[in-house]
């Protein structure tokens, strides 16, 4: 049977679920286009809207378990119809900003709740409910791919209604576009309605405590070094995702390049994810995340030590790009192996934490860094030198304990 007619079934929920990601994730990542005019000209700080961003991925990572709880009860649907409703209020108290709080509240406290109940963790559990293991990682690398567009759409949307109308009508234009995030949830929730695979020897089944599904996550060594490392994947793109747009600016490149390469980063997103949602039903899903880690400390080191540059900056995106979010389904997959579905949005959602912890000192000491020293360069300097040994360890760590997990199947 090809993969199309393995698919047909489940076409609705898996097109609900990458467009529910896509918008979630592009107007999330588009937001520091909105950085240099908001903080001019309402009063406040480069900090300070970094501490919103901050608090926003805080938000989203210590929510993110509880969200994935809720599934268990209450079913996808509603869940994510809720974070539809969260994202919209956030991005109008954004847009009709005066001050701080409305900030902090808007770009922070809702939108980080509404991506713990509508981006990764949810979506890739949704997914992998919706089709059988022997196409999951191959799928998984397909949603994510295709959840990454909505910077292609949202990056240029926003820059262009910034520069011709002012930063509230980009936003504006944001609120427009998450109005979709309602029928995509609705479509994805169909999952509910789909019955849970037999278990595996050793997963977690639903007749547990959350708590006690927890425990047993954290009792398994190779959970926990993949989300210690995960960590490290936060702090590195957030950092990019609300830094990138300033230190051009600094930099005197054009404000246009900034929405530019959020958009290249998008594309090849694309390429990243079905290349690693393909690799990971091959290799060692553990040994490929590193494998990531590494390759991304190398390329920040190579962009940040020359001047930028419109080429080499638009090369940095798609580099970036296509490290970006392979690492969704590889996540999403050794979850699903090492646990089962029953839990995976909530296990998933507390390797998700590491990642948020580290997205929280990405936009926030990037910040700090920046008004403490006037520029980024030791920002990036700890980034290349955590992320390079969180890769180095990773790696090691998947080769030394090859049979735990699970991870290498035949193709």
């Amino acid at each position: 049977m090809t993969l199309a007619k393995t698919l047909r079934p489940a076409l609705p929920i898996l097109i609900g679920t990458s467009a529910m990601l896509s918008l979630s994730m592009g107007l999330r990542q588009s937001l520091g286009i909105f950085l240099q005019p908001l903080t001019h000209d309402i009063g406040i700080s480069v900090s300070e809207f970094t501490l919103a961003i901050a608090v926003q991925n805080l938000a989203w990572g210590f929510l993110q378990p509880l969200a994935g709880a809720l599934t268990v009860r209450h079913g996808f649907r509603p869940i994510m119809i809720a974070g539809a409703l969260f994202y919209i209020a956030g991005l109008v108290l954004m847009a009709s900003a005066h001050g701080f709080v409305a900030v902090m509240i808007g770009a922070g406290v809702l939108i980080g709740m509404s991506l713990a109940c509508t981006a990764a963790a949810i979506a890739m559990s949704v997914a992998t409910r919706a089709v059988p293991e022997s196409v999951r990682s191959a799928v998984l690398g397909i949603v994510s791919g295709a959840g990454s567009l909505g910077a292609l759409l949202s990056a240029p949307i926003g820059q262009v209604l910034n520069e011709s109308y002012g930063w509230r009508f980009g936003l504006g234009g944001f609120v427009v576009l998450a109005l979709f995030l309602l029928p995509a949830a609705w479509f994805a929730g169909r999952a509910d309605k789909l019955p849970l695979p037999e278990r595996s020897s050793g997963q977690i089944g639903g007749n547990i405590s959350a708590g006690a599904a927890a425990s047993m996550a954290f009792a398994n060594a190779s959970f926990v070094v993949m989300t210690l490392a995960y960590f490290v994947c936060g702090m590195q793109l957030v950092f990019i995702t609300t830094h990138l747009p300033s230190y051009l600016l600094i930099c005197g490149m054009d404000p246009m390049l900034s929405a530019q390469t959020l958009g290249v980063i998008g594309g090849f997103n694309v390429l990243g994810s079905l290349f690693f949602g393909w690799a990971g039903g091959r290799w060692n899903k553990l040994a490929l995340l590193g494998g990531i880690y590494v390759c991304r400390s190398l390329v920040l080191a190579w962009y940040f030590m020359l001047p930028p540059t419109p080429t080499t900056t638009l090369v940095f995106g798609a580099l970036m790009g296509f490290l970006w979010l392979g690492v969704g389904p590889l996540v999403a997959g050794a979850v699903a192996e090492m646990f089962g579905l029953q839990w995976q949005a909530m296990i998933q959602g507390l390797a998700f934490m590491s990642h948020q912890i580290g997205s929280f000192v990405g936009a926030y000491g990037g910040g700090l860094i920046y008004d403490a020293l006037g520029s980024y360069g030791l920002a990036w300097r700890i980034a290349v030198a955590v992320g390079l040994a969180a890769g180095i360890i990773q790696v090691a760590f998947a080769l030394l304990r090859p049979t735990a997990p699970p991870m290498l199947r035949p193709a």
